[in-house]
């Protein structure tokens, strides 16, 4: 097995929704804003080959919206996922698998591509198989008015269409399922979104969790550090504590999608609660 971190673009967003309840005055020390109250963020996937499968961790925000929606994230940077695949040497008709974490735009966006030569939609991996969850499926296609703006069926719908959907069933008891179908560990999340889904992969003898928008940033490791967008924010405190506590108990590294600066932490526990430990860069762990 060997991973690589992909960077498929990066965007803006508002830094109070980014943090929440949390004052400016201290989310701003770890994630400055600029002129418009906006914060850098990233949106940096995670590729898996093993043996003969290439699995894709999310996609990004693909490039089929229209200029005015683009206009919104202040994109930036050079990166964007075809230039990043090939880095390494592959393509998109490479990607066997594409695991969506969730289907809000940032996340899935890159799935579905326009077809400039017949118009219409088509699947930006044709060769893949998407992997989502039959209740986050349901949560994505009758949204309810506060998560709408997110999930855009442009981006998915494609998919289902095609016969290329699978769904990966949930644990029988708990958030913790064992040995998905593609090989690694997931945890199920409700407070961002409903069964929001963050690959748990043993690599080189650590264990990395993709945190996806549990934890978007090294910003908002603290517990009370609950981005604004969370449907269920309380829920999210108990998720993300448990998950806090797991983190530092198993030591996991965490592997970010939303800093553009650190793609890689461990965690500490102090008398203040779990805190960042260190954070490190792919090669600086890996030497990919």
């Amino acid at each position: 097995m060997k991973l690589y971190p992909i960077e498929t673009g990066n965007f803006k967003l508002d830094g109070g929704a980014m943090f929440g309840v949390v004052p400016k005055s201290i989310w701003q020390r770890t994630n400055p804003a600029d002129s418009q109250n906006k914060i850098e963020l990233s949106m940096r996937a995670l590729l898996i080959e093993d043996e003969d499968r290439l699995i894709l961790i999310d996609c990004g925000i693909g490039n089929k919206q229209s200029e005015r929606f683009f206009s919104h994230y202040d994109l930036w940077g050079d990166y964007d996922l075809t230039t990043s695949l090939a880095r390494y040497g592959f393509s998109k008709d490479d990607i066997t698998d594409v695991f969506l974490t969730h289907l809000h735009f940032d996340h899935c966006g890159g799935a579905v591509e326009w077809d400039t030569v017949n118009g219409g939609y088509e699947l930006a991996f044709k060769n893949a198989k998407y992997w989502s969850n039959e209740s986050h499926w349901l949560w994505a296609t009758q949204p309810n008015e506060r998560e709408r703006a997110s999930f855009l069926p442009e981006n998915f719908m494609s998919i289902k269409e095609s016969g290329h959907l699978n769904f990966i069933n949930l644990p029988q008891d708990g958030n913790y399922l064992k040995q998905s179908p593609l090989g690694f560990d997931v945890i199920f999340v409700d407070g961002h979104t409903d069964k929001q889904m963050l690959p748990v992969i043993k690599y080189k003898g650590k264990t990395i969790v993709f945190v996806a928008d549990l934890i978007a940033t090294v910003g908002h490791i603290p517990l009370r550090y609950v981005m604004g967008y969370d449907t269920r924010p309380l829920l999210t405190l108990d998720e993300k504590e448990n998950f806090l506590n797991l983190a530092v108990e198993e030591e996991f590294l965490l592997f970010f999608e939303h800093d553009p600066y650190h793609e890689l932490a461990t965690l500490t526990q102090t008398e203040k609660g779990v805190r960042l430990g260190a954070t490190y860069s792919f090669t600086e762990v890996f030497g990919n």
